[in-house]
């Protein structure tokens, strides 16, 4: 293990305001996570939740919002991993291992939790669902906790977050995949290749090309049978980027500042809606104490602290890394714990994994909003106690 003391973090202006973002985004988040409940389990909730079913151009509601709305949310994840690995925590690799390798931990632990209580069942499939956090709840309990927090955790779970995200978006592309339709698949492709010689070769630094060609990519992909949502990330890739450190007038920056306010106030608040109207009737306890239903909240509430944690603990013993300036083992910790926030990205594996059964997907998010709300309060109290003073020096 290293003897040197690292130089604190500090946090530059595009994370600041990516930050306050995620923390206003967040409020919203849950605001409309309690109307879509409480609308699902009123009288008219049989009303509410056919309207997410209503057929607009050849789409439900609800699929428009899950892979043409959802794409520009991968989008901004592609754009935001972009920017991490050009000039954020994850450009430097002595930086970048250790959320690297926590971000693993709470990949794998969650999801060995899920399928040692379903392996060889029909609910198998949801062993992806408890693998991802969700990066605006996560933050937003960070911001709850002010200067009691270094910048250097805020860095460190925001990074961990994307990581996290990134497999979350392989596990999707892998294991969530239809049957596939070759000849769809290789046109988007071809569409991503074209939009890479656009970037790589003929220098083009206009936006318009990339949003056209990544539209025609997201159908393709759509036709194809991988996840549409998919396309958003590719298209990420394509857009050209500076290396210089926040350069305004780089189109991918560009780019990443127009679409954080739309994502966080518009896109995710319709998504909850659309997604979180989870039925609580009779026989919810059941749901709850189903194998599929155990498995999400031993992944989320259990699997998360515990691969983050001791995958950090065992990289830094062999020193393969080292904790970033101003952490500690209780901090780590409270990283483990608010990573168990799935919601967003576990409700949409959900509705992946058990595609045409409404009953699991229902007890599923059930599981998922209360592991995440319990994972959340297990966080802040945490945080909270553990880090009695405030962390002012961290902050500057």
């Amino acid at each position: 293990m290293h003897n040197t003391t690292p130089t604190p973090a500090t946090t530059t202006t595009t994370f600041q305001r990516f930050f306050q973002s995620e923390k206003s985004g967040g409020i919203l988040l849950i605001a409309c996570t309690v109307v879509a409940l409480l609308a699902a389990n009123s009288p008219f909730g049989a009303a509410w939740l056919q309207a997410w079913e209503r057929q607009v151009a050849g789409l439900s509601i609800a699929l428009w919002v899950n892979d043409a709305l959802m794409a520009i949310f991968f989008l901004l994840i592609g754009l935001e991993l972009k920017r991490e690995l050009y000039n954020g925590e994850l450009s430097d690799a002595r930086n970048a291992l250790l959320p690297m390798l926590a971000a693993a931990g709470g990949i794998g632990v969650p999801a060995a939790f899920h399928f040692l209580l379903n392996g060889g069942t029909p609910t198998q499939a949801g062993m992806g669902i408890p693998m991802a956090t969700d990066i605006a709840f996560a933050l937003g309990v960070l911001a709850l906790l002010g200067s009691r927090v270094p910048a250097s955790l805020k860095v460190f779970l925001t990074a961990l977050a994307v990581m996290d995200d990134l497999g979350a978006i392989v596990v999707i592309a892998v294991f969530y995949t239809s049957s596939l339709a070759w000849g769809w698949l290789g046109a988007a492709l071809a569409v991503f290749a074209a939009l890479c010689l656009l970037n790589r070769v003929m220098r083009v630094t206009a936006l318009a090309p990339y949003l056209l060609g990544g539209a025609l990519m997201w159908l393709f992909m759509l036709k194809s049978g991988v996840h549409a949502t998919i396309a958003g990330v590719l298209l990420a890739f394509a857009i050209p980027y500076s290396a210089r450190h926040d350069d305004a007038a780089s189109p991918s920056h560009r780019l990443e500042h127009a679409l954080h306010l739309p994502v966080a106030f518009l896109i995710l608040p319709i998504f909850a809606l659309a997604n979180t109207g989870v039925v609580i009737g009779p026989g919810w306890q059941e749901d709850l104490a189903s194998a599929n239903g155990l498995g999400i909240l031993a992944g989320l509430m259990l699997g998360k602290p515990l691969g983050i944690t001791l995958t950090s603990l065992l990289a830094v013993a062999v020193g393969a890394c080292r904790l970033p300036a101003g952490l500690d083992w209780r901090h780590l910790l409270g990283a483990g714990f608010l990573g168990g926030i799935g919601f967003t990205m576990s409700i949409f594996i959900t509705n992946l994994a058990f595609a045409g059964d409404a009953h699991v997907i229902n007890a599923s998010k059930m599981a998922i909003l209360a592991a995440s709300l319990g994972s959340g309060l297990l966080g802040y109290a945490w945080l909270r106690t553990a880090t009695a003073a405030p962390c002012a020096a961290a902050d500057r």
